[in-house]
């Protein structure tokens, strides 16, 4: 059998690529009903909403801030300080507070209630259903 010319290789390897490309973009197709809000599908849980006080809120593994600020209003923030990064460390008094700068966040809505932190806390989605919250 005679060697492959170059035509037929570039042919191959393009052949090859095509078809790489597609098996990988339909790889990535979900069915519909796959789409749908189940608890294999949601994100990771981060509490029970009975362990969130109400007016207050928790610290979820250091990375989280999860609160309460009113009777079945839950909020997800960062744990992580915008000043310069320190983990935040408690919840009193209506503040979510940094020990590293005196940096204090409102827990309603993750905003500055004093510095020297000049942006508020990252907020993340959650999902609360069952008396469970999770990521989005």
């Amino acid at each position: 059998m005679p060697a492959p010319t170059r035509r037929l290789m570039i042919f191959r390897a393009l052949a090859g690529g095509a078809a790489a490309a597609i098996a990988s973009a339909t790889a990535w197709v979900r069915p519909a009903e796959a789409s749908e809000d189940t608890e294999e599908t949601a994100g990771p849980i981060l509490a029970k909403t009975s362990s969130i006080p109400v007016g207050g809120g928790r610290i979820i593994k250091g990375t989280w801030v999860v609160t309460q600020p009113k009777k079945g209003t839950f909020r997800a923030f960062s744990a992580k300080c915008t000043h310069q990064g320190c983990p935040v460390s408690t919840i009193r008094g209506g503040t979510i507070n940094c020990p590293c700068h005196g940096s204090k966040f409102r827990i309603a809505d993750g905003s500055v209630a004093r510095g020297p932190a000049k942006r508020p806390l990252a907020r993340k989605k959650i999902r609360v259903s069952k008396g469970v919250i999770r990521l989005s």
